[in-house]
């Protein structure tokens, strides 16, 4: 394992967040705390609880994920887009490190960013709302396993995407609208029969289910299913990043 190499880009990745810190860090947590206010503050004084649980307290897990999912996407994809763009890609393919090593450097940055915009934007939550986590370990196998998933989707998009149009395609018109759609604000039973049955073919459901339960022990899906989900979507990310490292598609040509 050379871990020179994976220490070098993952030091420049973290370098560049800090460099950009307004637009890392506390853009995305502005936005959600935003978020707290119109939803928490204004609706929740409408809604009072949702499966027992206050209106406030209860979107505080959507909030994160719908902040950690886009995050790690536009941080991993950008992330390797941006060595495409100006090149210095085949300096990383050219160096005597495996797909693996990079792969690690790239989406451990972004996974890192991602983690941390998460603790932040929970830290930011308990000072609107009484925030209490049942099962603190289930909640970091969520938040660690969202973040390094869709870090990987991320670093897929950037492999494929050859402008920043498209860099932009699939995490405003499929990720936005998934996550939007997954019961960030709201418990799926609230829907009607047929809407429930259409959201469970939405995998973002079993991401934010997953983690409310482990705030509050309340869930849309059963908490095994849903990490059973995330598994598999890690799972295939990878399959499709060691293909594209093995065949060399949209890096070689």
């Amino acid at each position: 394992m050379n871990f020179s190499a994976i220490r070098v880009i993952y030091r420049a990745e973290m370098l560049r967040a800090i460099n950009t810190l307004f637009q890392t860090l506390a853009s995305p947590v502005i936005s959600t705390s935003l978020y707290f206010i119109v939803f928490g503050s204004a609706i929740g004084s409408r809604i009072q609880t949702v499966d027992g649980v206050p209106y406030g307290l209860f979107i505080v897990p959507g909030l994160t994920m719908l902040t950690i999912l886009t995050q790690s996407v536009s941080n991993a994809s950008f992330g390797i887009y941006f060595p495409k763009f100006n090149g210095t890609i085949y300096e990383v393919l050219s160096a005597p490190l495996s797909f693996f090593e990079a792969l690690i450097g790239y989406v451990g940055a972004a996974a890192t960013k991602s983690f941390a915009i998460g603790v932040i934007i929970l830290i930011t939550a308990s000072l609107f709302v009484d925030l209490r986590i049942e099962h603190p370990f289930w909640m970091l196998t969520f938040l660690v396993l969202t973040c390094i998933s869709f870090s990987l989707f991320g670093f897929i998009i950037g492999l494929w995407a050859d402008s920043f149009e498209k860099l932009q395609i699939i995490p405003i018109l499929v990720i936005t609208p998934l996550v939007f759609l997954g019961g960030s604000f709201y418990s799926i039973d609230m829907l009607p029969p047929f809407w429930q049955t259409v959201s469970l073919f939405n995998p973002v459901v079993y991401l934010v289910s997953g983690f409310r339960w482990s705030f509050f022990e309340v869930s849309d899906v059963n908490v095994w299913t849903s990490l059973s989900m995330i598994m598999v979507f890690l799972a295939v990310c990878l399959i499709v990043v060691s293909w594209i490292f093995k065949t060399g598609y949209k890096l070689k040509e």
